[in-house]
């Protein structure tokens, strides 16, 4: 792909991931009319926690599943293991594999990545999705069972477009979506397990709806929270708080191990630009939360980055590392620290590479220009650090 078509597809994206958020945040749970999925029930189905019952009155039963324990292919459970390339240019091969029998569940809502020409994507499943899936989610597979749900999100063209009614009324159809998955999983998956919810950009805002109206508000669901990792989706509390804003009892997570909590940052190499969309609240009093997930109680902190080394499909490829390397993940010990700043008026991670002298290693960069930041890596540029937090949380969840 030549370098000027590679940045041209990439603003599209970013372009069409940013606006995302907005016709989530305006979505309601209303009813959708045309091409609303059909949806089977069982009534009565239930789950149990330690100590209390979710009840799941008329469950729907017809999610179709990206991901989740026995399908196959999975693209949420790929290989594991990772070549760390030094400053000098040594490598070393870090083996891990997927967890045979983990505590947790993991949820996870994919991003915009559909290019389907409709408003709403339909729920087959395209090498987008699975592309996405891999990038994101397989390494959370080495702590947790990942269960990945299709839904009829906002397409990339449907949210390019200036349609903003058009773009509510699909936002609810795609929340729907995303809120039925829940329900069904559990109802007829979950068994009492904690479960991480795990999203990006829109995933993140359709995750951040959930949280709101069905797990903030319910005690029972409220107990099978380990944590919600939200990124790239502008989470909000009060200026100097960590609960407050987007949920009510729903804090930020501030240290190791500490469960019910929220992971959520937007990363930028410099300071987030006026008009960006991300780290920078709206909405007077409030700020977008930042949580360092290599430093949870504040600080600077090395960030422990994973990217696929092969392109699996779809347009987070576009961020995907090449090379000569063997394994499905690479990764560049020291290369880069993270640390949650506040500072005139927004709130994000600042990722600062630290490349020793003649050091050649691959640096990222915001190559959609500073409004969009690190978007397209949010996720990658900590995934181990992120996943260490996940495995801490399993280790004290006590339901």
């Amino acid at each position: 792909m030549g370098e000027h078509l590679r940045k041209r597809r990439a603003a599209c994206v970013a372009t069409a991931l940013a606006l995302a958020l907005g016709a989530v945040a305006c979505g309601s749970s209303a009813k959708s009319s045309a091409g609303t999925k059909p949806t089977t029930t069982t009534a009565g189905a239930t789950t149990s926690t330690a100590g209390a019952v979710v009840h799941i009155a008329n469950a729907p039963t017809n999610t179709v599943w990206l991901c989740k324990p026995g399908v196959s292919p999975d693209p949420c459970a790929g290989g594991q293991d990772s070549t760390a390339v030094s400053s000098d240019g040594s490598t070393t091969v870090h083996a891990a594999s997927v967890a045979s029998d983990p505590k947790i569940d993991c949820f996870y809502v994919y991003p915009t990545v559909s290019q389907q020409k409709t408003a709403n994507a339909n729920l087959h499943i395209d090498p987008a999705e699975t592309g996405v899936a891999i990038a994101q989610t397989t390494r959370f597979s080495q702590v947790c069972q990942v269960y990945a749900p299709m839904y009829r999100q906002l397409t990339l063209s449907m949210i390019a477009g200036d349609h903003p009614n058009a773009r509510a009324a699909a936002g609810a159809i795609a929340y729907g979506d995303v809120q039925n998955a829940w329900l069904d999983y559990l109802a007829h998956y979950n068994h009492g397990r904690g479960v991480v919810l795990i999203g990006h950009s829109q995933g993140a805002g359709m995750l951040t709806q959930l949280i709101k109206k069905q797990i903030d508000p319910n005690p029972a669901q409220r107990k099978l929270l380990v944590s919600a990792v939200l990124l790239g989706g502008n989470v909000l509390v009060p200026i100097g708080k960590t609960v407050g804003g987007s949920f009510t009892r729903v804090p930020a997570c501030t240290k190791t191990g500490q469960t019910g909590c929220v992971v959520a940052y937007s990363s930028f190499l410099k300071t987030p630009p006026a008009d960006t969309l991300f780290g920078r609240s709206r909405v007077p009093g409030d700020q977008v939360l930042c949580t360092n997930p290599a430093a949870l109680a504040g600080g600077s902190a090395v960030l422990h980055p994973e990217f696929p080394t092969k392109q699996a499909g779809g347009v987070f490829s576009l961020v995907t590392p090449t090379g000569h390397i063997t394994t499905p993940w690479v990764t560049y010990p020291d290369l880069y620290k993270g640390e949650c700043r506040d500072e005139g008026g927004a709130s994000w991670l600042q990722v600062t590479p630290t490349p020793a002298s003649g050091d050649t290693r691959p640096v990222v960069t915001e190559q959609i220009g500073p409004t969009w930041g690190l978007h397209l890596v949010d996720v990658n540029i900590a995934f181990d650090d992120l996943v260490d937090v996940v495995r801490q949380q399993a280790a004290s969840y006590t339901g």
